[in-house]
């Protein structure tokens, strides 16, 4: 119970800053490489109104809220037309790469303060205790959800990488496949059983560096 109101009150900076930052960088990218489709629906912004996804928040407040280990959730998709894009595969890549990337931009905001605090023991004394779980839980978060979205698996980000990547028939050859079925094989592998699954065996190990990388703790 003591978790509660930081997770609450990350929940809520999420909602407000850090999903509209995630898609934002999504139709930012988009517009650079040349698609327009984003700002003209009125998703070039950081309104977190024109990005709030109602399924995804409320997935995010019950898993990260409710302490099941994976905060899961997703803000609407930013929309992009490949076909729009300078660079072919390699623009959809960029596109795609830019939202884990931001989540990774904002846990380092929240980690340079959090480390100064950490390593200064007469002002951790000072600052408040819910201001350091706060700084550290939003941390955490954003690693997990970059951690997450870049897993190769359609609809995440990481599978426009993985395309990128790949030699061009290989991809044509899977990509349809992995669309059709890659949200049950993410739920196969990060949510069955739920909180021990295979997936989550895998990332945690990864999460848990970049948070020790970050925070220095």
């Amino acid at each position: 119970m003591e978790n509660l109101l930081p997770s609450v009150i990350v929940v809520a900076i999420m909602l407000l800053i850090g999903f509209p930052v995630h898609e934002f960088s999504h139709a930012l990218a988009a517009y650079r490489l040349g698609d327009s489709t984003a700002k003209h629906l009125g998703r070039l912004t950081l309104n977190p109104i024109a990005h709030f996804d109602p399924l995804g928040g409320i997935l995010l407040a019950v898993t990260f809220i409710g302490q099941t280990g994976f905060g899961f959730g997703w803000a609407k998709p930013t929309p992009v037309n490949p076909n729009n894009l300078q660079g072919g595969r390699w623009g959809e890549a960029i596109v795609a790469a830019a939202g884990p990337l931001s989540n990774l931009v904002l846990a380092i905001a929240a980690a340079l303060p959090l480390r100064y605090i950490l390593s200064n023991p007469s002002l951790d004394q000072q600052v408040p205790t819910l201001v350091v779980q706060v700084l550290f839980l939003f941390v955490a978060i954003n690693i997990v959800l970059m951690i997450f979205n870049l897993f190769p698996v359609p609809p995440l980000d990481g599978s426009k990488v993985l395309f990128a990547l790949l030699p061009p028939r290989l991809a044509w050859q899977w990509r349809p496949v992995l669309e059709q079925y890659g949200f049950l094989l993410l739920i196969l592998v990060f949510f069955i059983p739920p909180g021990n699954s295979i997936g989550l065996r895998i990332i945690r190990p990864i999460i848990d560096g970049f948070i020790s990388l970050l925070v220095g703790v």
